[in-house]
């Protein structure tokens, strides 16, 4: 066998190990509480958060999870938070794609930590930028109090969910609400800003203070159901539209009014009919390196996610370092800005490493961007950027300058931009290549990415460096085996931060996927972003 084939198949197996590593995590996390508190829902009558989403959804059909890993080896003190207690994401309900939010009571009664405000807020602005219904299953015991002052206050805590339920409101989002557990205090607000609210008879309860909170504050003695079930709301106060005798009843209503609501009318993005990738998309494995230092054929990967491998490249022999392309992925029009992992030779001969943004290819790319937006072209990014050139020359021809067009034309563009970070994504390279600060519609990440300042022998280097020195001008001897610890000390540090499960565990990235599912994950996307108008694009001073 030939070395290059060999070297092919460990890339495959290395890709495989990371995938399934990811599936039994996934598994672990898919169990919530455990299987213990799963049979004590069951007990009452409830169906899990996951088994609603999948009687809620059409069958046989993708629901695009957001967040899974959201809170993952995170407040390890309060016994963990898998999912973030609330699991989110994009279904088809009636052949409509909506947005659906589901607490998960078998994780601390489905209690709010902060990641579970943030996980939230991150599926409301989904929602919003893509004109999506949204529906939440509500069964939550409100603020998680032990941390409540990291999630009540501030702007992007608690309560700014019912803000955005109000701003969702008056774009004419449709949002539907079931009660379908415990509905408290301020978590009451959620379910009746919405247009249509449905409550479990038995099981649903809804009020601004619970008996215990009500005996204390005005010593009335009250029960749960008297005080806010599903008859006192529905039939009393006329808070709940609906009462439903159980989850599957509760759930097959939602899907009847999702089937009567009017359209938007789309955004106009082109497709015409898909075609597979003339490259064998099985071969994907094969082609990215196990080695991450190793140069690659970028080619090699567009080849299997694009249809008929067919890209039509923009200044193919200019700023070779960003390869920029249009195309389309399943029928969509696309286009596509990829980091190139080739060393290359520029215009002048003189060698670039792969993976780098040179100015020229800042220069490309800025360009690029603009076009796509003058032709209403959705962007996709495909991340495996170590940051921009640095160096006397790189400084002297004016890197920060073009950095900065590159990082301008991004956070400029109005076209819908969706991220995939297939490795590296350090530095200011994750920002011109639209990383979450730069509001892409949807981020990503494959279980080779890493996401950070800059890479764990780098910083473990630099700072070590800065500590050393720092010690000498005190007078301090470091001794080699002293400095060696040292830098092992941080660079551990930092490859654990840099993981893509850090990164989606603090929802940097909106998931980690199979590379194989990325034609899916665009085409999902796309399709949801034909929701909502694209509004003009405005050219910074910094373009001109």
């Amino acid at each position: 066998m030939r070395e290059k084939d060999i070297e092919m198949n460990r890339n495959d197996d290395s890709m495989k190990l990371l995938l399934s590593k990811m599936q039994r995590r996934l598994d672990t996390i898919h169990l919530g509480g455990g299987e213990k508190k799963i049979a004590k829902q069951h007990s009452k009558g409830k169906l899990t958060a996951r088994e609603r989403i999948d009687t809620l959804t059409d069958k046989d059909s993708d629901f695009f999870e957001i967040g899974a890993f959201a809170g993952y080896e995170m407040y390890k003190d309060h016994g963990g938070c898998p999912a973030g207690g609330v699991v989110a994401g994009i279904g088809l309900v009636k052949g409509r794609q909506c947005m659906i939010v589901a607490n998960d009571a078998t994780v601390k009664a489905g209690a709010w930590f902060p990641i579970t405000g943030k996980k939230n807020l991150r599926a409301q602005e989904i929602a919003m930028e893509n004109r999506l219904p949204i529906i939440y299953l509500v069964d939550s015991a409100g603020v998680y109090l032990p941390m409540q002052d990291e999630i009540f206050p501030d702007k992007e805590h608690f309560g700014r969910m019912f803000r955005n339920n109000a701003k969702l409101s008056s774009m004419g989002i449709p949002q539907i609400a079931a009660i379908m557990g415990s509905c408290v205090a301020g978590g009451a607000y959620l379910p009746i800003m919405s247009d249509e609210a449905l409550i479990v008879e038995g099981t649903g309860s809804i009020f601004l203070a619970g008996p215990y909170l009500v005996k204390a504050a005005i010593g009335e003695t009250v029960d749960k159901e008297t005080l806010g079930g599903a008859t006192t709301q529905s039939e009393i106060s006329g808070v709940t539209d609906y009462k439903m005798p159980d989850d599957k009843t509760c759930l097959e209503t939602i899907r009847d009014l999702v089937d009567k609501f009017g359209r938007f009318e789309n955004a106009g993005f082109d497709r015409i009919e898909a075609k597979p990738p003339k490259a064998d998309p099985e071969e994907l494995f094969k082609h990215f390196p196990e080695d991450r230092a190793k140069p690659y054929d970028t080619y090699e990967i567009l080849n299997r996610l694009v249809d008929d491998s067919k890209l039509t490249e923009y200044k193919k022999g200019y700023g070779k370092t960003i390869t920029c392309a249009y195309a389309r992925i399943d029928g969509w029009s696309v286009g596509i800005v990829a980091n190139n992992r080739k060393v290359v030779k520029n215009k002048k001969g003189e060698m670039q490493f792969g993976g780098v943004i040179y100015s020229d290819s800042a220069d490309k790319a800025s360009r690029f961007i603009m076009n796509c937006n003058q032709k209403k072209i959705p962007l996709v990014f495909l991340h495996d950027v170590t940051g921009f050139m640095v160096g006397k020359r790189s400084e002297h021809g004016g890197i920060i300058k073009d950095g900065a067009k590159m990082v301008s034309a991004v956070s400029n563009s109005t076209v819908p931009k969706f991220s995939v970070v297939l490795g590296n994504s350090y530095g200011a390279g994750n920002y011109a290549m639209c990383g979450k600060a730069y509001d892409p519609r949807l981020i990503v990440a494959w279980p080779t990415a890493k996401i950070a300042v800059m890479g764990g022998a780098q910083a473990a280097k630099v700072l070590t460096q800065i500590q050393v020195s720092s010690s000498k001008s005190k007078g301090e001897e470091v001794d080699k085996e002293k400095e060696k610890e040292l830098y092992d000390k941080i660079k551990n540090r930092y490859d654990e931060q840099t993981t893509p499960y850090y990164a989606a565990a603090r929802l940097w990235v909106d998931a980690i996927i199979n590379p194989k599912d990325t034609r899916k994950f665009i085409s999902m996307g796309i399709e949801a972003a034909n929701n909502a108008p694209v509004e003009k694009f405005n050219v910074g001073v910094i373009q001109t």
